[in-house]
């Protein structure tokens, strides 16, 4: 199917209700590999298939596209939807539009909108309604687990269905206005970037890596670690990080990465390698 400059929207209202329908499961296939990726997938899959409803290839090649790795607080979830199926429909319809920036736009919003949902939703009004409900439950009030579903459920449901609206309608119009403008270039470099401050804040703050060898003995002696801290803080964990992005460039699977690591893991810290 050859593309056009037409850039009438077939994305409706009810199309966007279902997606935050199809959002509810997003976690119920998570694994390690690839986490949300198959149920962010079929979130958009219903918006995917009206967009390219004459172009099957297309249809395939975006599927696929979406299943690249993607996590994030799922009661957000809908907000990427919402603007990974505006930028699928300026896809559909440019000749000239980058189909690579879809993928970027998400890994972009993926770290700044978990740490905004984490700590408002999980970190905050989950505890709070679990502090009301509790309370009232421990005295044998039948209100302490119906307000404990409320209280959390209700802002939680408000939040995927204007995110869903939102995230369409900022995508629609502002991607547009980036695109006509000559922007798309430098809109594209700073996703990458942040994309890249994102896995490098992560890499840090999540992989582990330490060793308690030393050189020398007694007092006097040097721990390696402190001489790789001087160095640069997170060597040893941005290595680890390397090897495995390596090995998974490689189509090494998954599972046996991470029964290596354990295997590893264990070998290192019986003979005192690892700590």
């Amino acid at each position: 199917m050859t593309k056009t400059s037409n850039n009438e929207k077939v994305i409706t209202k009810k199309d966007l209700i279902k997606m935050f329908w199809r959002s509810l499961p997003m976690e119920f296939s998570w694994h390690y590999e690839r986490q949300m990726h198959m149920g962010f997938c079929s979130m958009i899959s219903a918006g995917l298939k009206k967009i390219y409803i004459n172009d099957p290839k297309g249809l395939s090649e975006a599927l696929q596209r979406h299943l690249e790795f993607f996590n994030i607080t799922p009661h957000v979830s809908t907000f990427v939807g919402g603007i990974t199926l505006a930028m699928e429909e300026m896809n559909a319809t440019q000749e000239d539009f980058d189909s690579s920036s879809i993928n970027a736009v998400k890994a972009a919003l993926m770290g700044p909108l978990s740490g905004i949902g984490d700590s408002l939703l999980l970190g905050t009004l989950r505890v709070l309604a679990i502090g009301i409900g509790t309370s009232l439950a421990m005295q044998g009030n039948i209100l302490g687990p119906i307000l404990f579903l409320l209280i959390f459920n209700v802002p939680a449901f408000v939040l995927r269905y204007i995110c869903a609206m939102k995230g369409y309608e900022l995508g629609a119009t502002y991607l547009e206005k980036i695109q006509s403008s000559g922007l798309m270039e430098k809109f594209m470099l700073a996703a990458a970037i942040l994309g890249v401050m994102v896995i490098g804040g992560m890499t840090n703050e999540l992989v582990a890596v330490s060793t308690p060898l030393v050189i020398g003995s007694g007092e006097s002696a040097t721990k390696i670690q402190d001489i790789l801290n001087g160095i640069m803080p997170g060597m040893l964990a941005l290595a680890t990080t390397g090897i495995y992005y390596k090995l998974l460039q490689k189509k090494v699977n998954v599972l046996w990465l991470i029964i290596g690591t354990a295997f590893i893991g264990i070998v290192c810290a019986q003979f005192g390698i690892l700590g």
